[in-house]
């Protein structure tokens, strides 16, 4: 990824979220504490998960995938972006600005499948509950995570590969915290009109495709929980359910506003706020959402503890 000849920027500039001195000290803390929390979380469920056998399922094992992304996704940038609160002038190679870009994009996307695959496997759970060691083999449970992986590189390679085909000369602040696709489309001297349609297209697939199977899985989960007797069931499932949508809405929804729409020196602000939701809220959120509630993570918990006593 090192830059060719007819790119004569060596370095980019980070505006960062903001540029008012006194917000800066209060951010930094305040994403510092996300971003433990976020590690601290991901990287529980990861531990728990290995070292408990009755957590080697289908549904565990995407999951654990899903804690995987998240912690490595939010290392991609929180760490630079905590930088730039305590620094006067935030500076990023050209090198290290591809690499995080395609990290970026690669983690971002893998996401976007393994929450289509945990939606899948639910359904599967709930609706076709007798088919479902046949239709979750770890046959099929790795075919998925290869294919997210899959999806995540060729979408990362399409963006990068056109990213590296521009000439950046002049100019070289990039308005956003991380290096991010459309902000450096604005600072490009050639014409950016393969690489916008290279996003609308990938990014279209990368969101619009696994949200449509996610909330069409749901709508199933949501028309059996309808027929359960129990109102307890009916409160459990409903709680689990809405709980799992408001992380998928959240997290597709401001990558679609983002991205889907006509990019602006204007928006890029608005942009930024909402990419805030994306990268830093939904891996912090995450772990939370999808064990706090859970039985067999508490029962997973209380067993490492107690071999830890002993």
């Amino acid at each position: 990824m090192t830059p060719t000849n007819s790119s004569f920027v060596t370095e980019f500039i980070l505006v960062g979220l903001t540029d008012l001195p006194y917000l800066r000290l209060p951010l930094f803390g305040f994403f510092l504490l996300m971003y433990v929390v976020t590690v601290l979380g991901n990287l529980g469920l990861i531990t728990l998960i290995r070292l408990n056998s009755h957590l080697h399922t289908p549904m565990y094992f995407f999951l654990f995938n899903l804690s995987f992304i998240d912690l490595c996704y939010s290392s991609v940038f929180t760490p630079k972006m905590l930088i730039n609160f305590t620094s006067k002038r935030n500076i990023i190679s050209y090198r290290g600005c591809m690499t995080q870009l395609y990290f970026f994009c690669f983690f971002a996307i893998s996401e976007c499948y393994v929450l289509t695959s945990m939606a899948y496997d639910r359904y599967v759970a709930i609706c076709n509950p007798l088919l479902y060691n046949v239709a979750m083999s770890p046959k099929v449970c790795s075919s998925l995570m290869l294919a997210s992986y899959l999806m995540a590189f060729s979408g990362a390679t399409a963006h990068i590969g056109c990213m590296l085909r521009l000439t950046f000369c002049g100019a070289n602040t990039v308005n956003h915290y991380y290096c991010d696709i459309l902000p450096l489309l604005q600072l490009s001297g050639t014409s950016t009109y393969v690489n916008e349609l290279v996003v609308f297209i990938v990014v279209g697939i990368d969101i619009i495709v696994p949200s449509v199977t996610i909330f069409v899985s749901y709508g199933f989960i949501l028309s059996s929980i309808l027929r359960i007797s129990s109102t307890e069931g009916r409160s459990k499932a409903f709680s689990t359910c809405s709980s799992h949508i408001v992380v998928v809405s959240l997290y597709f929804g401001s990558g679609a506003f983002v991205y889907l729409k006509p990019s602006s020196v204007g928006s890029m602000g608005e942009g930024k706020i909402s990419s805030v939701f994306y990268t830093n809220v939904a891996p912090l959120m995450n772990p939370f959402i999808y064990s706090l509630r859970n039985k067999d993570i508490k029962l997973a918990l209380r067993k490492t503890q107690s071999r830890r006593m002993f």
